[in-house]
């Protein structure tokens, strides 16, 4: 831990479903980081929503994440492991293939959406604050839990950061990806204009893939769909170069894939850390509108460009396939259950549209123009429905620029909360 920060360790016991509160329970983890300077002072709490679904919060280090040192000059922050994730009860492959009745699990993975995450922050919140509102700032998928407690429970904000994660109120799984596709699609070419070698590199790997049985490490095959999958990190600020140096090292003298590129796309492909990000990425978009229905994958025939044989070859993005729960070994044990919850009709609504744009929580947010997992035009019309909101658009930096650009964006957005911008 930096010393200049101080931590203290919070665990809360929460409902597993907030509208049945005598059954089961989890527990929920959240590190308070402050000024040690500070500590004894009556500081405003800020609640910090990780991006995902399915991550947990950032760990503290030195110069890590880029916001907090700007976040502790007026606050004591809360970074909060999500249910599911971190030090929270977690949702992994081992206890998923302990639960041998799929709908029994499926049931208990749809109490992970952001309408019970916000339950587990309210609650945390009367615990630490009484009844003092608090502050949050939500990235990416945080933003999406913002405008859902904006929804739920608005006497518990004082005021509201987004970065780079405003969602589409009514936006359908096929509205969002028929919009994600030509996105990718652009920021792959892109990546191709800057590293005109390793389109050539990536379409030798597909051949070479195509007609060779090749096992990663921990046996799975790895195959051309699985490959594509690394262009999920080619919407972040270093995600051109994570997958240039990558492919770097990708052949050996032979012609053969090596050792450490197979372990790389492992890692990155695995889903070991976080399963619930593929479990849950399409029920984002669930609210009672008829199934989800593996809208990615459906959406996906629509784009010919998108082809394995095509040249150069498209990596995908932050889509998620039916194939990965049967392909990828982190992800197996989910595969039933991520049918059902696939085919669910009855998804509880997760905005109110009538009390966000009565809203008067001063929500201040930033768009990224180029953003390649959110999309702007969803983006910048649901601020028009939220009362209070107030938005900067910029192409300055990419879906992680709340962290990339330091404290700069956190400190811009804190100002046009307060009306100083």
């Amino acid at each position: 831990m930096n010393p200049a920060r101080t931590a203290v360790d919070h665990f809360f016991t929460v409902p597993l479903d907030h509208s049945a509160p005598g059954g089961a329970t989890l527990q929920v983890f959240a590190r308070e980081v402050v000024d040690p300077g500070r500590a004894g002072e009556r500081l405003p709490w800020l609640l910090y929503l990780q991006g995902g679904p399915g991550g947990k919060s950032p760990r503290p280090s030195a110069g890590s994440p880029g916001w907090l040192d700007e976040a502790l000059k007026t606050h004591r922050v809360l970074l909060l492991d999500q249910r599911g994730t971190g030090r929270s009860t977690p949702v992994t492959a081992r206890a998923a293939a302990r639960c041998a009745d799929p709908a029994r699990l499926a049931a208990y993975l749809g109490h992970f959406r952001a309408d019970a995450i916000v339950a587990d922050a309210e609650l945390i919140r009367r615990r630490l604050c009484g009844d003092e509102p608090w502050e949050t700032l939500g990235q990416s998928y945080g933003g999406f839990l913002t405008l859902t407690y904006l929804s739920r429970a608005p006497e518990g904000l004082k005021a509201c950061y987004v970065t780079g994660g405003l969602p589409g109120l009514t936006a359908t799984a096929d509205d969002v990806y028929a919009r994600t596709y030509p996105r990718v699609r652009d920021r792959v070419r892109d990546f191709y204009a800057r590293y005109p070698q390793d389109a050539t590199r990536l379409r030798r790997i597909a051949d070479l893939l195509a007609a060779t049985d090749v096992r990663l490490p921990d046996g799975d095959r790895l195959t051309v769909r699985r490959l594509r999958t690394l262009g999920l990190v080619l919407g972040m600020g270093d995600g051109f170069e994570r997958i240039h140096w990558l492919l770097d090292e990708a052949l050996d003298a032979e012609g053969e894939l090596t050792d450490t590129f197979l372990h790389q796309v492992m890692a990155v492909t695995g889903f070991t850390d976080n399963p619930l990000f593929a479990v849950l990425q399409e029920t984002l978009y669930g609210q009672g509108a008829g199934p989800t229905g593996w809208a990615a994958a459906r959406a996906l025939t629509g784009f010919a460009e998108f082809a394995e044989k095509a040249d150069p070859l498209l990596l995908t993005g932050e889509m998620i396939y039916p194939w990965m729960f049967r392909d990828i070994a982190g992800l197996r044990p989910f595969a039933d259950a991520a049918d059902l919850l696939a085919a669910r009709t009855d998804w509880p609504p997760l905005y109110d549209l009538d009390r966000l744009a009565a809203n008067q929580v001063p929500l201040a947010a930033i768009v990224y123009h180029d953003d390649m997992y959110v999309d702007a035009g969803l983006s910048l019309a649901t601020a028009c429905q939220v009362g209070a909101a107030r938005v900067w658009v910029t192409n300055e930096w990419e879906h992680d620029g709340v962290t990339a650009s330091g404290g700069r964006v956190l400190e811009r957005l804190k100002a046009m909360a307060a009306g100083r911008a």
